[in-house]
């Protein structure tokens, strides 16, 4: 190949060359320019997608559940501007976590303090060997004043539950043991507890626990601070 042949190929291949790279700049110019339209005057891409990552966006307010309180426990003030309805089993572990560990800040924090009341219903699961006659005896134990100590009795001692520990509770507590004795044998409560699980139902229940904080169905374990921002947000509205 001569000279001049050599000289025109090297000349050809420089401006291929040359051509591919101004083709790829323009190209990264061009995306470059579409971010930072999209950005505010000022900002560059990496400015406008940190923004769009911080902007608030508008979360859709959950749905409500009327939920009635029937003639259940409740545990503090019944003026207080939110209620959570707990539907529960005795013999249920996560609803002794609850009962545990979340409870006692909710009581300190809120029912205390005259914000909210608890109204405890009963929701027995078939699989729980002594979750229906639980939930009777308990109900057993508010006909004569006591529910709430039954309650904590029978969370306090889920692991010795049984027909006899029932009846030992109720001694401890100081309950007239001819009454007690009566009602839970003869099935008094059966159809309190029936009204309250199939009420439950009909608002969507399907295990334990499940909360209704002013209609706001929360399930399962949860901590505190889940509870704690769906009642602050209660209690700031009705303020509002």
């Amino acid at each position: 190949m001569d000279n001049t042949k050599l000289l025109t190929l090297l000349i050809s291949i420089t401006l291929i060359f040359t051509l591919i790279n101004l083709s790829a700049t323009v190209n990264i110019y061009n995306k470059i320019n579409t971010l930072n339209t999209k950005s505010t005057p000022g900002q560059n891409a990496e400015q406008a997608a940190t923004q769009a990552l911080n902007t608030p966006t508008n979360t859709p307010q959950p749905s409500k559940v009327e939920v009635s309180i029937e003639d259940d426990p409740v545990k503090g003030s019944k003026d207080a501007p939110v209620t959570i309805v707990e539907f529960s089993d005795f013999q249920c572990p996560f609803c002794e976590k609850f009962f545990t560990q979340t409870l006692p800040l909710i009581e300190k924090n809120y029912i205390e303090t005259g914000k909210v009341k608890l109204v405890y219903r009963d929701f027995p699961l078939k699989f729980n060997q002594y979750a229906q006659k639980a939930a009777e005896a308990a109900e057993c134990g508010e006909e004569q004043g006591k529910f709430w100590e039954f309650h904590n009795k029978l969370y306090e001692n889920q692991d010795t539950m049984n027909d006899e520990s029932f009846r030992q509770y109720a001694k401890d507590l100081g309950l007239d043991m001819t009454e007690f004795n009566k009602c839970l044998d003869s099935g008094q409560m059966a159809d309190e507890v029936s009204i309250d699980s199939k009420d439950g139902r009909s608002y969507g229940v399907t295990g334990t626990p499940t909360f209704f904080i002013n209609g706001i169905k929360v399930t399962g374990v949860r901590p505190y601070s889940a509870f704690q921002q769906i009642i602050d947000q209660e209690l700031n509205s009705s303020i509002g």
